[in-house]
């Protein structure tokens, strides 16, 4: 029996190159602070104390505090994405289970313990003005979401594919919001079931 050769020990240049970098931390504890506390409530000098960096990696590593609240948006919003695509690529070929499995994963989402709302809404609430760096990120994120439920529509043979993508977008958005009001147990853990509705009226009308 051959043996596997032992892997060879990591040097202090190794060690150092696997450790996250000063931005990745820096991004990581934004996130954090920016989810559960809101990003204006959240001030730099905690931030760089929970990343454990000096202030002058913020600054040259963003732009500002706005840009730093941006990136977080950006990373969460990929983040986003990927999850809808592996929702999406459980069902291949059948827009109407894909939609199905999306609101079946946003009542789990929206009905976990560490939800605290939607983070592009947050953001859009808390940033009225429209030329905000982290504002624009957020309408960025809405305006994908209605395109892709339209998408999704049309590939399931909608009646009114434009009138049921609104009436999605506006589920996603009543469960985002109704979970942070009623928890777990209250109109967001149906959202599967309200969607379904909705897409068989659409959908099985025109049969």
């Amino acid at each position: 029996m051959r043996r596997r050769k032992a892997a060879p020990a990591k040097t202090p240049k190794d060690a150092a190159a696997d450790e996250p970098s000063a931005r990745d931390r820096l991004l990581a504890a934004a996130g954090e602070l920016f989810y559960r506390q809101g990003i204006r409530s959240v001030g730099v000098d905690e931030i760089v104390a929970k990343a454990d960096v000096a202030k002058m990696s913020l600054y040259r590593s963003f732009p500002s505090k706005d840009g730093l609240a941006a990136a977080y948006l950006e990373a969460t919003d990929r983040r986003y994405w990927r999850w809808w695509a592996e929702a999406v690529a459980r069902h291949p070929g059948d827009p109407r289970a894909q939609l199905a499995a999306l609101f079946r994963g946003l009542a789990r989402r929206t009905t976990s313990a560490e939800w605290r709302g939607c983070p592009f809404t947050n953001a859009a609430t808390e940033f009225p003005e429209h030329g905000h760096p982290a504002r624009r990120v957020a309408e960025a994120n809405k305006r994908e979401l209605r395109r892709r439920l339209l998408a999704l529509c049309r590939e399931a043979g909608a009646r009114r594919p434009a009138l049921l993508a609104d009436e999605l977008v506006l589920l996603f958005e009543g469960a985002y919001a109704s979970a942070q009001t009623f928890g777990p147990d209250g109109p967001a853990a149906t959202v599967a079931e309200a969607a379904e509705a909705l897409i068989a009226a659409a959908v099985d009308a025109r049969k």
